[in-house]
């Protein structure tokens, strides 16, 4: 487990605070009384199934998404709805998105440059000196001039964590960062987050179903299931639970209190076979 996140000042408002929140897409609800908070300096990880609305969570973090009730607060202030405001607070959150999101014309080091050139006016030369700092940063200075169709997996996951920390936000995004993975990517990329996070003084929200790769970096656990939050404290908190829906979710097991979709039941027929 990572070192303790250093204590705040009393005054000092936490990276992100969500109280009763409602997250709704269309006209289906996806979350509900979400009261969150995540302390500067963690590491937060917020666990659940697929499809259990983690992702909607960290959209409405990012203002993609605006609560139907309750408030959204980030580095101390509400997520803004004019557009201008938003871009601004969005400056201030690194995204790491599970597809990496790397542009295939673009090489490793100008994929890192692109958020520098679209939202600074630093010269050339500041600017490459910074890339190869990021890119250096996460192993990856060797490969600057590398496509990413010649990048592995890993590598790729890499660069666009390079990219991410570009501006030197102080609130990283982690949306299913060891997605299509191996094992030893995957201990690479949760390495790199705990250090980066540490030497950087970053805070960070990792959004995953990979429990026990995810838990043993994390200072806080989250888990989401049945569109509300059923969890929040410490991993160790978490492994010691005996809540029959946090032991089905950590042991991966088919059967339990969280119920897995199948197809809608027709009632045409309700002597149907089946």
């Amino acid at each position: 487990m990572s070192s303790p996140a250093p204590l705040p000042c009393p005054t000092t408002p936490p990276a992100v605070r969500a109280a009763g929140v409602r997250l709704v897409r269309g006209d289906r609800t996806i979350l509900s009384g979400i009261d969150l908070v995540v302390p500067r300096g963690s590491i937060t990880a917020v666990l659940g199934p697929s499809g259990s609305g983690k992702s909607t969570l960290l959209a409405a973090l990012t203002g993609e998404l605006v609560p139907a009730d309750g408030t959204v607060e980030v580095l101390g202030q509400a997520v803004p709805r004019k557009q201008r405001a938003l871009l601004e607070l969005r400056k201030s959150i690194g995204v790491l998105l599970q597809g990496n999101g790397l542009l295939t014309d673009l090489t490793a080091a100008e994929n890192v440059a692109l958020p520098l050139r679209t939202h600074t006016r630093l010269p050339r030369p500041v600017i490459d000196r910074l890339v190869r700092m990021k890119l250096h940063a996460v192993g990856l200075r060797a490969a600057a001039d590398l496509y990413p169709r010649e990048l592995s997996g890993g590598m790729a996951r890499r660069v666009a964590l390079a990219r991410a920390l570009a501006l030197d936000p102080p609130l990283m995004v982690y949306d299913e960062p060891l997605t299509g993975l191996d094992p030893i990517a995957s201990g690479v990329i949760m390495s790199l987050i705990a250090r980066l996070n540490a030497s950087l003084g970053l805070t960070s929200v990792i959004v995953s179903h990979h429990v026990h790769e995810t838990l043993p970096i994390a200072d806080q656990a989250i888990v989401i299931a049945d569109g509300r939050i059923v969890f929040t404290g410490t991993p160790a908190e978490l492994a010691a639970s005996h809540d029959p829906l946090l032991l089905q979710f950590l042991r991966g097991e088919p059967d339990g209190p969280i119920a897995f979709d199948a197809a809608p039941a027709r009632t045409a027929r309700p002597m149907e076979a089946h």
